[in-house]
């Protein structure tokens, strides 16, 4: 076995399993497909976004989790929008604003993460000079970027009375946006078209040359703090200059004798160990898959993961996050006592419509067995774009809660909380899974059915992550168009609110490695366009 990677993005699976075949391991081709992605994803990820990622090196001894979130202005303070609080999304990823601006425009930016997080990761792990692994996503820069179905059904989303700021309102924010994303009548680009980014290929080659040192105290990080300063936004000088990835151990957790390892606070992967270890208490191959029974058993478990994430998780450099009683094997065996005896979760939410996730990943496994589970993003993007620069910034700002003394609430240099699990599943002290999801709050939820569906239902990782999902992060269990009719009646016979998606691959996209044997084989969820290619 060579390797493979997996992703939602075909150009940026071919990048990292180029950089596989000249000799690159994981890491390297993990941190190809990443560059590549903001190039062909602009909107799911990029230069000015944040992410999360693990790594397993067995025959280093490595195995970690680097983290790189965007983080709150330090001139931000906890009460700065408690004025403007109108509600906040169904699924819980977004916080509300009655001007918005936490959502569009400079105020919504945190310091980005990534380029700290990709060129930390290279270094620390990988094999391969930066303007190797840079040079594939340069290329597609330079030669223009084919606009794919995804691409193009994220930037068209209405969100009608949900609160929220249509991407195509974003995309016309700034001179650059109008020029890369519209056509000269004003239209916006379809698929099929090709976007022309040159200020973004400058901007990689800038970073492939000068590294890091560029983005976060040079040139480039001047030009991003007078943009924003001019803009009036909060971010300064002192935000790039401070930032720091943080490497932490994994976190771990047991399924069906699988060991569970994934990213610790403010990230989700305690919230995928907690629900894993619900159902751990429950024979779900015993049951029909997606029946009435098994959707309710899901939805209960969701939802009491689901009220714990909400008390608890946030920045744990900011909040005291209880890590030992949310893996803890005795909660979840309360938590689904609770199930057994029929009582239903009750969780608190502003009733508004779910929004669509905008985040992106790669698994990515090489043959010496490295591993990397990467998931980066742009949050909800801010529309920003820095003249010259090319690339969107994050909007990072949306995740916050503006309500001051709860866990999620703003503090300087606090990083958000955020669903992203990167996971890895183990059997013998070996990778047996790499699997990742965007989504945002959907991420759980969706990496936690794709696992169920390989170990309980012995299914494929194509079939698992294409499997029809549910999910439920309020009192309503929302369901893909592909779960019959019937089974939606009789969950709402037994008085469940059941809302029904128009989307046949709802509810976050897994993608995924499974290693048996010494074979690997992966599976792209089919909402967004990738595809798994062996080196």
């Amino acid at each position: 076995m060579r390797g493979m990677v997996v992703a939602p993005q075909p150009e940026a699976v071919e990048a990292g399993v180029e950089i596989l075949r000249q000799g690159g391991n994981a890491v390297d081709a993990a941190i190809a497909c990443a560059f590549s992605q903001g190039v062909v994803d602009p909107q799911m990820c990029g230069i000015g976004g944040f992410g999360a990622m693990q790594v397993c090196m067995p025959k280093r001894g490595e195995h970690s989790v680097l983290e790189f979130f965007a983080r709150a202005p330090l001139a931000a303070t906890s009460g700065m929008w408690a004025d403007r609080f109108v509600g906040q999304s169904r699924d819980g990823f977004v916080f509300l604003l009655s001007d918005q601006s936490n959502d569009i425009g400079p105020g919504a930016i945190g310091t980005p993460g990534n380029v700290a997080g990709y060129t930390t990761a290279l270094a620390r792990f990988g094999t391969m000079p930066l303007k190797t692994v840079m040079a594939p996503a340069i290329a597609q820069a330079r030669r223009g970027v084919m606009i794919r179905p995804y691409v193009h059904y994220y930037w068209t989303i209405d969100h009608g009375s949900d609160g929220q700021v249509n991407m195509e309102d974003k995309l016309r924010l700034t001179e650059t946006g109008r020029r890369v994303y519209f056509r000269d009548d004003g239209r916006l680009r379809r698929p099929g078209e090709i976007l022309d980014n040159p200020d973004m290929a400058r901007s990689l080659e800038r970073i492939a040359e000068g590294g890091a040192e560029v983005f976060y105290r040079g040139d480039m990080a001047h030009a991003m703090a007078a943009d924003m300063q001019e803009r009036g936004g909060l971010l300064g000088m002192q935000d790039f200059t401070s930032y720091r990835v943080r490497e932490k151990p994994v976190i771990w957790g047991d399924y069906r004798g699988l060991r569970v390892a994934s990213n610790p606070p403010p990230s989700g992967g305690a919230s995928l160990i907690e629900l894993l270890q619900i159902l751990d208490h429950f024979d779900l191959a015993a049951l029909e898959h997606g029946g009435p029974e098994h959707l309710r058993l899901l939805a209960e478990a969701m939802k009491w993961m689901t009220i714990d994430k909400d008390a608890h998780m946030g920045d744990p450099d900011f909040v005291d996050v209880p890590l030992e009683m949310l893996l803890s094997r005795d909660h979840a065996a309360m938590l689904a006592d609770r199930i057994r005896s029929g009582a239903r979760a009750h969780v608190p939410r502003a009733e508004k419509a779910a929004d669509p996730p905008d985040t992106t990943v790669a698994c990515v496994i090489d043959g010496e067995g490295n591993a990397v589970a990467l998931t980066h993003t742009l949050g909800n993007p801010s529309g920003v774009i820095t003249e010259g620069l090319g690339f969107m910034y994050n909007g990072c700002m949306s995740g916050f809660d503006p309500r001051p003394g709860r866990a999620a609430s703003i503090a300087p240099g606090k990083s958000r909380a955020s669903a992203m699990a990167p996971t890895m599943l183990f059997r013998d002290g070996r990778p047996e899974m790499v699997i990742a999801a965007p989504g945002g709050t959907f991420i759980v939820p969706a990496i936690a059915q794709a696992i169920m569906n390989v170990v309980d239902f012995g299914m494929g990782m194509a079939e698992a992550v294409a499997a029809p999902r549910i999910v439920a992060l309020s009192d309503t269990i929302d369901v893909s168009n592909r779960i019959p009719h019937g089974i939606q009646a009789a969950l709402e016979a037994e008085g469940y609110p059941v809302a029904r998606s128009y989307q046949s691959y709802a509810f976050g996209a897994p993608h995924g490695l499974l290693i048996r044997d010494g074979a690997c084989s992966g599976g792209a969820d089919p909402q967004r366009d990738g595809m798994a290619m062996s080196a």
